[in-house]
């Protein structure tokens, strides 16, 4: 029975796939590729909940073109455009919801995206990967316990939390696997080990972005890839510059990429103080990194890209080199999981060398 058929006799029908990211939403792109090759989709559409800093949308906008480009169909959605957005979104998309047969989600730990599952009764759902959050959330499901993104963990609930907590739970449920119901597929690039009962795990490999980009040219030198952990509130900022400082000076780094999170004002003194060329992407990494130009070494911290760049430059002479956080560099408020899980965040990627850590001179 086609979808369209399936449709009007009443049955569940169609992909619908929800982002909040570009990072999520190239994953959706990649999840998408290899279902069509294992003939397993039949429409999507790719739902865009939009946040509202510039250079995330920015790069949404672009990430939402190059999925048009591969046929699939975009909704944008204001999601957060002033107090009413999310009653008229969710309201909006409360009868798409019901009809889907499948769910694909790129952050089971956003509200947005919890709220939704509360309505669908979608018999496939399907979690792609939002970076290093993936690994935290499966093992959380493994355990069952309350979704709590890694670095808030360790922290009292707030009164939000608490007021949203039946929700929380009721999508916990929708995303544990039912043997008669309900399946649950978790497609990801990162190190998974605790694998709930029922959860399949499908590898990653990037074969849409080789298969679309590059290979890259590459410079002589070296690039620095930013990260988010000061925004976040897991490293000190002055400690962040003089590692960075410590980096590109032992490795001739000249370029620094940007985390689409990190502040203007940690990118002006990055620039104005370490003489970093920085560069705000218009697509995520792996894209950038996959068309070129790339240095044949790229510098990161413990982040996602550690695990994605290997993979999206597998057959280039490109080096991906990540350097250890040191515990000195943490504020007091870190979350105790910090170090414990940045620690395997470096320590489970593959095809990567590993640099001591830097000591900053403070």
């Amino acid at each position: 029975m086609s979808p369209m058929s399936a449709a009007r006799s009443g049955r569940r029908s169609g992909t619908l796939c929800f982002v909040e990211s570009p990072v999520q939403l190239l994953n959706v792109l990649e999840w998408a590729h290899r279902a069509e090759s294992t003939d397993k989709t039949d429409r999507i559409t790719l739902v865009v909940l939009s946040p509202t800093d510039p250079m995330t949308r920015g790069q949404l906008r672009r990430m939402a073109d190059l999925a048009r480009d591969e046929g699939h169909t975009v909704r944008w959605e204001e999601a957060r455009g002033g107090t009413t957005a999310p009653f008229h979104t969710i309201g909006g998309l409360a009868g798409a919801l019901r009809k889907a047969a499948r769910i694909v989600i790129g952050d089971p730990f956003s509200r947005y995206v919890q709220l939704l599952l509360t309505i669908t009764r979608a018999a496939e759902l399907v979690v792609v990967d939002d970076g290093t959050a993936t690994m935290e959330f499966v093992s959380q499901l493994a355990r069952g316990e309350r979704l709590v993104r890694w670095h808030r963990r360790g922290g009292r609930p707030g009164p939000r939390d608490i007021l949203f907590a039946p929700v929380s739970a009721a999508a916990r449920r929708r995303l544990t696997p039912d043997s008669t119901r309900r399946t649950v597929e978790v497609f990801s690039a990162m190190p998974i080990d605790s694998i709930p009962d029922g959860v399949r795990v499908t590898r990653n490999e990037f074969t849409w972005t080789r298969a679309r980009f590059g290979p890259p040219r590459m410079t002589k030198g070296a690039d620095l890839v930013g990260t988010s952990l000061v925004e976040t509130g897991v490293v000190d900022p002055d400690r962040y510059l003089e590692a960075v400082r410590a980096l590109a000076r032992t490795h001739g780094a000249t370029r620094y990429f940007a985390h689409r999170r990190e502040s203007s004002d940690k990118l002006h003194r990055l620039a104005t103080e370490i003489g970093l060329e920085v560069v705000r992407p218009d697509l995520p990494l792996e894209l950038i990194a996959r068309r070129g130009p790339i240095g044949r070494t790229i510098l990161s911290f413990p982040s996602t890209v550690v695990h994605t760049l290997p993979l999206a430059l597998a057959g280039t002479e490109v080096r991906v080199a990540v350097c250890d956080i040191d515990p000195a560099w943490l504020t007091e408020n870190a979350s105790p999981r910090a170090q414990g899980f940045l620690a395997g965040v470096t320590g489970t990627a593959r095809d990567v060398h590993r640099l001591a850590s830097v000591a900053p001179a403070v």
